[in-house]
């Protein structure tokens, strides 16, 4: 049975499906970061055994031996120390990644240019990108019912119009051109600047979809505004030299942000609803409230796919 090495420290974090753990570790004189990911049981092929799902267990196993497919421009992935393979699954060595203490992480209008700059490249196919993130992200909530919990909010309407036009946004965001994505664009996957791009770690979300995907995932964490996060990452796509209608990336994002916004908000409430107590005095708990407030943050996006 596989046990991680007794000098590594853990790590909090890496909760993905497959995801066992994280460690802090060395490989010979330099810092890096370990992560167990473990092979899918046989009710789980269908998932995570899929290697144009969303979830794909080994995704990030793949990116490793492959790092070229997503190595700029825009963004590039930390040197890959090691990849160890059993029958249990495997484990990934990377370099930890921090950014010099007087230069700090990359700003998000940084960020914002580099995914631009990423989805706009020409990119070569592979076999192991995810292909239907959002309709398959969707796909989960549906299995759970879609989002019950917000039909006992004020937002009920608003949660009941989308979720039943989501096949509508899905085809129309699917139309748009497509590009690769991160897929996890969160600021704590960005650490560090190498010369003129983004160093991004966690990669177990990689794929190819429509441009703007990125962007509207990101748009979530990032405190500017939409406006201006849109205007950046058309700078960036331009610099990567794509013709890329900006309408269409503003629908992308839009609808990406959305249904993100909204499945995340479900999540969080369903997890405390069952608790005693009215739910509208559940709106404040620590596990929820970041979500609403991102949820606020997204009325503009939210109305004009409701108008």
């Amino acid at each position: 049975m596989w046990q991680p090495d007794p000098a590594w420290v853990p790590l909090r974090g890496g909760g993905g499906p497959a995801t066992v753990g994280l460690w802090r570790a060395r490989v010979g004189e330099t810092d890096a970061i370990a992560k167990r990911l473990r092979r899918p049981d046989p009710d789980e092929e269908t998932v995570l055994g899929d290697p144009s799902h969303a979830g794909y267990w080994r995704r990030e196993i793949e990116v490793a031996l492959d790092p070229a497919a997503v190595d700029g421009p825009g963004l590039v992935p930390a040197r890959v120390l090691g990849v160890e393979e059993d029958d249990e699954g495997a484990t990934l060595l990377t370099e930890e990644v921090v950014a010099p203490f007087e230069v700090g992480p990359p700003t998000s209008l940084l960020v914002a240019r580099s995914l631009g700059r990423f989805a706009g490249a020409p990119y070569r196919e592979t076999a192991w990108a995810a292909r239907r993130t959002l309709a398959d992200r969707l796909a989960f909530a549906e299995d759970r019912g879609g989002w019950p919990t917000l039909r006992r909010t004020t937002l009920a309407d608003a949660a009941d119009q989308l979720w039943s036009r989501r096949g509508h946004w899905l085809t129309s965001y699917g139309n748009g051109p497509a590009g690769r994505l991160h897929g996890d664009p969160t600021p704590g996957n960005f650490p560090a600047v190498r010369a003129e791009d983004v160093v991004a770690i966690d990669w177990q979300g990689y794929g190819i979809g429509p441009v703007g995907t990125d962007l509207g995932y990101f748009a979530l964490s990032a405190r500017e505004d939409f406006e201006v996060l849109l205007e950046t990452f058309m700078g960036g796509v331009a610099e990567s030299g794509a013709a890329v209608d900006a309408d269409a990336v503003r629908l992308a994002a839009t609808v990406f942000a959305v249904y993100t916004v909204f499945s995340r908000a479900e999540w969080a409430l369903s997890r405390v609803a069952p608790g005693e107590g009215a739910l509208a005095g559940k709106y404040g708990h620590p596990s929820v409230a970041p979500h609403l407030r991102a949820l606020q943050r997204q009325v503009p996006r939210i109305e004009s796919l409701l108008g």
